[in-house]
């Protein structure tokens, strides 16, 4: 873009985008509520690897084009000859959006395992290569994996189930950590009753009418049993009726585990639950002599420690001290064949590498921290599923490769990655027409750039992208070379990215995915700019600011997605943009995720919007307002957004109006935050209460 398409007056003043004048659009949200329910589906391109927290591409993209906008008009090649940057890149959402509308893009993250999800995000990829790759992995192991789960007649074996065991600390007993000996039924019970326990005398698998059924009855030791197992909530009783809690129990041990039962795929193709038998058994400890007889050469493993942290405590707690303890034996051996397949591909060519990272899915999904949802839906929760390392007393284990069924098998990789690279190719975007939200093709350009490490070579190579690992506040960028600056800062004090990256780590530093992949065993870093404390998460932010405001153009605009619930998170994203000299000219809410159940959660004040901080260094100076002023204004949008029927509460009016007030303190060098605290406190309150007025109102109409 140049100069007068970027919008500047004749006095050289910016003149203010669209983004600045007007709220975005109530359709964004409706389009965000939409994708946020199928994230993966809308926007295959950044799913390729795990990453946490990503933002909506629909939010996104609006923002890139309302802020490329200065008029009415929003052209869907808004950003051609933009640079656009962002310096906390995770899953590369921007960067996908950024090159969709013709911009050329520069992002950093802190850690590798994001810059690996960003390079798939971009990456052109010859997907005849990618099969003929994917041929010589299969080739290498899935016969050895496929042996490992079979029943005595060779019956593919699905799923096993196991279960931690705990002594009690009083009489030495031992407790099988179940808190129901119900272990699978399906995810619609009314239509599809029968559902499956375990006897907790002989296990044996007991059928059993999850709607009518209080008592198992044991077709084989004739017991009835309850359904309800020894553990309520994080205690756990022994037979004697010793009460413990189950850490104190384990003393820091990791838990033994006991496989009872297992899902069978049969020759006529149904599903069959069956006990575990000798050969079961037998075959788990042929997989752990192979694992043991194995060579650095056969298998990687994971390797690094556990340290502590906020993500990391429940884990050590329950006596999980490295990573390769998230796996049991069998786990380890066959994912360690799929791993060392795919150190051994030649060249590091950008389709070995989607291989090596759509690896990360199928990791995620064989551990021992995964669970069974059930049937009628995706059969496997993730080590993920809740965003923490939380260790799972009833965990499932499926087969790695999974050609026969499952969750996250790499069988899947040729699926996963050809949705990926034919959206690369002819990329759909939502949008609204006539009420309902559908896919459009050709409002955008094609994704398949070449990646880039330095500065230099992205000027030299105009279809090239600039995306490394490195500190956000330390680039090689030259000064006012960036158009746009649009990213989504991590969160003050909730799910710490390094922390849940190392799982990842710990197997991608054996396979080397691309040149440069640091080989340390951890991927935390000193200068993260998350951080558990809200005065060292400013720290770090106002570096990463202050480079932002040195490589962006006098005339540029700085904009951010930020989700945050409590003021103090707050008050150190404002005080940080105010320490690096920018001036929030616009706060912009915007729904950005899915609640299945607001009413069911209202204790807990949710908050399902992002909001949208739009900066400048320089040029255009927001208005004076007062706090009751700021509130009122981002009021306006929010009761827009219910007014439309998306479903709102309290928790959205509190943050909206927190940011909208401490956003005023950017404006005056010489603010008082403690009293700007306070008032943003008051007028959260006030917004809270208008908005719960609001719902009254409309419920008294109807």
């Amino acid at each position: 873009m140049n100069a007068e398409q970027r919008g500047r007056s004749n006095s050289g003043v910016p003149v203010a985008c669209s983004l600045e004048r007007r709220h975005l659009p109530v359709a964004v949200s409706r389009v965000a509520e939409h994708e946020s329910w199928r994230k993966e589906l809308h926007r295959p391109a950044t799913y390729v690897h795990k990453w946490w927290a990503r933002r909506l591409g629909s939010v996104l993209r609006s923002v890139l084009v309302a802020a490329a906008s200065t008029g009415g008009k929003q052209s869907a090649r808004a950003l051609d000859g933009a640079v656009v940057y962002d310096p906390f890149g995770g899953a590369g959402t921007t960067l996908v959006e950024a090159v969709k509308l013709g911009a050329r893009v520069v992002a950093r993250d802190i850690n590798p395992v994001a810059t690996l999800t960003q390079r798939q995000a971009l990456q052109a990829w010859d997907f005849e290569t990618v099969e003929r790759l994917f041929a010589v992995i299969e080739a290498s192991c899935r016969a050895d994996i496929d042996a490992l789960y079979v029943t005595a007649a060779g019956e593919p074996v699905l799923h096993y189930f196991w279960v931690a065991i705990a002594d009690c600390p009083d009489c030495g007993e031992h407790v099988e950590l179940f808190s129901t000996y119900v272990f699978a039924k399906h995810a619609y019970p009314s239509r599809h009753p029968k559902g499956q326990a375990t006897c907790p005398h002989c296990h044996a698998v007991c059928p059993m009418d999850v709607t009518a059924d209080t008592e198992g009855r044991c077709s084989r030791c004739r017991t009835v049993f309850g359904l309800a197992g020894p553990v309520r909530g994080r205690t756990m009783t022994c037979l004697a009726g010793h009460q413990n809690h189950i850490t104190a129990a384990l003393a820091r041990q990791k838990p033994r585990r006991r496989m009872y039962a297992k899902m069978v795929r049969t020759a006529d193709d149904s599903r069959e639950y069956r006990e575990i038998d000798e050969f079961d058994l037998d075959l788990y400890d042929r997989a752990s002599k192979l694992l043991a007889g194995a060579t650095v050469g056969d298998v990687v493993t994971p390797e690094g420690d556990l340290t502590d942290g906020t993500n990391t405590i429940q884990a050590l707690r329950w006596g999980y001290r490295t990573w390769a303890s998230f796996f049991n034996d069998r786990q380890l051996y066959c994912l360690g064949r799929i791993a060392s397949a795919l150190r051994d591909l030649p060249g590091r060519s950008p389709e070995r590498e989607a291989l090596v990272a759509a690896f990360g899915k199928t990791v995620e999904h064989h551990n021992g921290f995964c669970s069974f949802k059930g049937e009628g839906t995706g059969p496997v929760r993730s080590i993920f599923h809740n965003h923490v390392l939380r260790p799972e007393r009833c965990s499932v284990e499926g087969n790695p490769w999974g050609a026969h069924g499952g969750s996250g098998g790499y069988a899947d990789t040729l699926a996963r990655l050809r949705r990926a690279h034919e959206y690369k190719l002819d990329p759909t975007d939502l949008i609204e027409r006539a009420g309902t939200v559908i896919a459009e093709r050709g409002l955008s350009a094609p994704v398949g750039q070449m990646v880039v490490s330095c500065w230099d070579d992205f000027v030299a190579k105009p279809d090239s992208a600039y995306v490394v690992t490195g500190d956000g506040g330390r680039t090689d960028i030259p000064n006012g070379a960036v158009t746009l600056v649009v990213t989504d800062p991590p969160y003050v004090d909730n799910v710490h990215y390094s922390e849940l990256a190392d799982f990842f780590h710990a197997w991608l530093r054996g396979i080397d995915p691309y040149p440069g992949y640091p080989t340390g065993l951890t991927t935390r870093d000193q200068r993260e700019v998350q951080n558990t404390g809200a005065e060292e998460f400013r720290t770090m932010a106002a570096d990463v600011w202050r480079e932002c405001a040195r490589v962006l153009s006098d005339d540029g605009l700085l904009a951010f997605s930020f989700h945050q619930s409590q003021t103090p998170g707050w008050e150190a994203v404002m005080r940080s943009l105010a320490d690096a000299g920018f001036v929030v000219t616009a706060v912009r809410p915007v729904v950005a995720e899915v609640t299945t159940s607001l009413t069911k959660a209202a204790a807990l004040a949710p908050n399902r919007i992002d909001v949208i901080v739009v900066c400048r260094k320089v040029g255009i100076q927001p208005a004076r307002a007062t706090p009751a002023q700021a509130r009122a204004r981002v009021m306006t949008a929010l009761l827009k957004l219910r007014d439309s029927g998306l479903a709102l509460g309290d928790g959205d009016a509190l943050s909206a109006a927190r940011a909208s007030v401490l956003a005023l303190g950017t404006h005056d060098p010489d603010c008082d935050w403690q009293e700007l605290r306070r008032a943003a406190e008051a007028q959260a309150v006030q917004a809270a209460a208008e908005l719960g007025s609001h719902l009254k109102k409309e419920s008294f109409f109807r």
